[in-house]
């Protein structure tokens, strides 16, 4: 086997690896710290469609983390990216509060159909009005399908659910653009100058954090909290190059571990 190449760059995920909503992971800010004082790029990568990135990084500014705009890589930037490669005009079925991220993108008279996570757009009359654009040859765009997310009062259903339903009621697969995807990850190295070989991700998803990192070349390691349920390391193969307790453990063995 071609010996490992030396690590060069760190993924992270944002909610349930170094925050829950408004409540950081014990440490993390501290642990974010040294991480950057090793000799690593380190960059931000998220599949949430809650918010905007300008909301978001106020809220991790608020929580105490040093992390500048172009250090996130989110799936909402991957979604508009591709929009603007394909030209159409969609139905955007995500939060209100992410919408600032598609400023400039047309969506009168639609002809494609995109989901992110939107619990107010997720009703039998909006379903079934992106039922009938995909029917009529609208393409189906997913931002992502987790299947759940956590939230400070427990798991709650993510987009995968709704995106599926419309998968199955269209004969139609969906065009996934963020995490697991290796495109996505990909993207997220763009400008690092470091290949995924040099890369590990830190995530509490098992599938869509370490399973597609370790897709696209990458180590990944995941971490106990968020999301995380007991036995999640059993669920992909390749197994997680590593299972911490938290994002701090995780930043301790590569700091003593990797480098």
């Amino acid at each position: 086997m071609a010996a490992r190449r030396a690590l060069k760059a760190v993924l992270v995920d944002l909610n349930g690896t170094l925050h829950i909503e408004d409540t950081a992971v014990p440490g993390a800010q501290e642990a974010l710290k040294r991480l950057r004082g090793a000799p690593l790029t380190v960059r931000f990568v998220t599949n949430t469609t809650k918010e905007s990135k300008r909301d978001l990084l106020e809220r991790l500014t608020r929580l105490g983390f040093d992390i500048a705009e172009h250090e996130i890589f989110t799936s909402l930037t991957a979604a508009r990216n591709l929009l603007e490669q394909q030209q159409v005009r969609p139905l955007l079925l995500v939060d209100d509060k992410a919408l600032p991220d598609f400023t400039g993108i047309g969506t009168d008279n639609p002809n494609a159909v995109v989901v992110g996570l939107a619990p107010e757009h997720f009703h039998y009359e909006m379903m079934n009005k992106a039922f009938r654009l995909i029917l009529d040859g609208a393409p189906l765009i997913a931002i992502h399908k987790a299947r759940y997310f956590k939230k400070k009062d427990g798991l709650c259903l993510g987009p995968g659910p709704f995106v599926t339903g419309l998968e199955y009621a269209t004969d139609t697969k969906a065009t996934v653009v963020g995490k697991p995807e290796k495109t996505f990850f990909l993207e997220a190295l763009r400008g690092t100058g470091c290949a995924p070989e040099e890369a590990v991700m830190i995530g509490d998803d098992c599938r869509d954090d370490v399973g597609g990192a370790q897709q696209a070349g990458m180590r990944g390691i995941l971490v106990k909290t968020g999301k995380y349920r007991p036995a999640d390391e059993n669920k992909i193969n390749p197994a997680p190059y590593l299972t911490c307790e938290n994002f701090p453990e995780a930043v301790e063995h590569i700091l003593k571990q990797m480098l």
